[in-house]
């Protein structure tokens, strides 16, 4: 069967891993989660039952009829249970340790594997494949009487086990009569009982998870949904400087054979502007204070000078796009593509998302650090900055290659930095700074009422003087540009539906691009026009079409970036952030107030 998106993220806010329906790690890259993958066979063009295939960590049933897999509960832990054609059975539980220790939280680069028989005996095979280069070659190894070495491009690694290491390095078939335990972290002694020691890090990595979700302010509606999202959205964070990834993956094609195959591997300030909005609305300030840490460190470096619309998760700035020739790619559809050549694009609304993720600061009182006056004259050159380009065009927030306009999306980031550094100002006493910000505001906003406006078309055109249309002119309102119900809005929604939706989904725009045409429809945008629909007064639509992105959901109940509008496959990297943030908001935009069961 050929490779589908059907996979398990599990890991600790410091590495993370996807499982596949069959217990098989696919894609694990360490120290990062830009590094050199460990664990390649998603991209590695082989198919997952094929014995030889490499890049893979399994625990393999000889003669297994059924898997079941869910996470246990509220957590990132992931349970594999194999049985086999005589009823034999057994579990895997694959995780991440993290949880409070020494006063800090303690996540090491690490998985843990732990196999325990259920019922019967099966027979088993373990297989650790790890590859190197790039999926250039497996990783060379070495061994002691209860550990493997495995000398990785970016880090070694040593798996200790209390299995027999010859099982594993010979891949021998044997019966499982007891539990095993696997350690699969930095090059470093185990100087404890493993099995006992993992068991504890299972026992407090779970009590962890759960503590986390129990502060959730949840939705009454969805919560399940909700819950496994929000833990996703924290799973992409690099907690160790605060930034967000966009994905955990790279090169999973937009749709088949299309070449839209990027790097998805970093933080983006758009995409983490969205997380922490999202997450924002669940009380989940946590990643909001830490990410506002790395965006200050950004805007540092910057010194008042251009920044760029994403960065690696240490806050390096050159993330050049080169190609790995032995990876034949997802399904064998290459290129696969390490860096991200858009860290050269000029998008303004960069600056919009950096201070709109900023303002929260100044305004909550449950953060640690609250924002102060320094803080605000930090971020007024990046307001400055957003006024000088408000007006001036970039690569948008869809990073076209190929062309640059002046896209409205921009220009409407641009005025919201503006507006909001006018807030920040006036809550911190500045009235001066807030009577400037203001009138910055007003200058822009008038500015993309006469230019992104097209008269002839009675609506707003997604570039100044033109006719274009994409779904980001659906987010006038929540950036709180438009009401829902001024008619320019209600216009331009209508025309963005008219043009841009097939059937359940939405896309981005409809025009060619460097690549041609869109084939695929962009979650988030199909997200986007559930809360425009909502906001109409199409409540029931709003709900049906909400409801039909969540049966698409993958077995672990995450969505990937794109969508097939012919048959719903999904496409590109998983899990996206952006996605899981669409179903987020839609969730609590659509659910029932708790007051309703009290």
């Amino acid at each position: 069967m050929p490779q589908t998106l059907d996979l398990f993220p599990i890991g600790n806010c410091a590495v993370n891993a996807l499982i596949d329906r069959g217990g098989r790690f696919v894609w694990t890259c360490m120290p990062r989660v830009d590094s050199d993958p460990v664990f390649s066979s998603l991209l590695g063009g082989l198919e997952p039952e094929d014995p030889a295939a490499q890049g893979t960590w399994e625990v393999a049933v000889e003669g297994k009829q059924t898997i079941d897999q869910a996470y246990l509960r509220n957590t990132p832990i992931l349970r594999t249970v194999i049985t086999d054609a005589d009823g034999a059975s057994l579990e895997i539980l694959d995780f991440a340790p993290r949880y409070r220790q020494f006063g800090r939280i303690f996540r090491p680069t690490a998985f843990i594997r732990l196999v325990r028989p259920i019922s019967g005996v099966c027979r088993i095979t373990l297989r650790a494949r790890p590859t190197a280069e790039w999926g250039a070659k497996l990783a060379e190894h070495t061994n002691g009487s209860n550990h493997i070495r495995y000398l990785g491009s970016d880090m070694t690694l040593r798996l200790t086990t209390d299995a027999p290491v010859s099982h594993i390095l010979e891949e021998r078939t044997f019966r499982l009569e007891q539990p095993i335990a696997m350690f699969l972290g930095a090059d470093e002694g185990f100087n404890a009982d493993i099995g006992a020691t993992c068991t504890r890090m299972l026992q407090q990595t779970e009590e962890y998870w759960l503590e986390w979700v129990r502060g959730l302010a949840v939705p009454l509606d969805y919560q399940s949904a909700v819950i496994r999202a929000a833990i996703t959205l924290k799973l992409c964070t690099h907690e160790e400087t605060g930034a967000i990834v966009a994905a955990m993956t790279t090169s999973i094609p937009e749709h088949a054979n299309s070449g839209r195959n990027w790097d998805y591997r970093y933080c983006w300030m758009r995409d983490a502007y969205y997380v922490v909005q999202a997450l924002n609305r669940l009380g989940a300030v946590d990643i909001l204070e830490n990410y506002l840490g790395y965006l200050r460190n950004i805007v540092d470096r910057a010194d008042g000078g251009h920044i760029q619309p994403l960065f690696g998760v240490g806050f390096e700035p050159q993330l050049t796009e080169r190609f790995a020739p032995d990876l034949p790619g997802y399904r064998g559809m290459g290129p696969v593509r390490i860096g991200n050549q858009a860290f050269e694009h000029q998008q303004h609304d960069v600056y919009g998302q950096i201070i709109l993720s900023s303002t929260q600061a100044f305004f909550d009182e449950r953060l640690l650090r609250p924002g102060t006056v320094e803080d605000f004259k930090n971020l007024e050159p990046v307001g400055e900055r957003a006024f000088q380009l408000h007006d001036q065009p970039d690569a948008s927030l869809w990073e076209f290659r190929g062309r640059a306009n002046v896209h409205t999306y921009s220009a409407v980031m641009c005025w919201a930095a503006c507006d909001r550094l006018g807030n920040a100002a006036a809550k911190l006493g500045l009235a001066d700074r807030a009577d400037f910000w203001n009138a910055r505001a007003a200058q822009v906003r008038a500015t993309i009422d006469k230019r992104a406006w097209n008269e002839e078309l009675g609506r707003f055109a997604a570039t100044f003087e033109g006719d274009e249309l994409d779904a980001s002119l659906l987010q006038l309102v929540d950036l709180r540009f438009l009401e829902a119900n001024d008619p320019r809005n209600v216009a331009t929604v209508e025309a963005v539906e008219a043009g841009l939706r097939k059937g359940s989904y939405l896309l981005r725009y409809a025009i060619p691009d460097d690549f041609g045409a869109p084939q695929t429809a962009f979650n988030i945008c199909t997200f986007w026009l559930v809360e425009a629909l909502y906001l109409a007064g199409r409540i029931e639509e709003a709900r049906a079409l909400f409801e039909e992105m969540l049966a698409r959901r993958t077995t672990a109940g995450l969505l990937s970036e794109d969508i097939g509008f012919a048959d719903g496959e999904l496409w590109g990297n998983y899990p996206q952030t952006y996605s899981l943030v669409g179903l987020i908001n839609c969730a609590v935009l659509l659910s029932r107030p708790w007051t309703s069961v009290r």
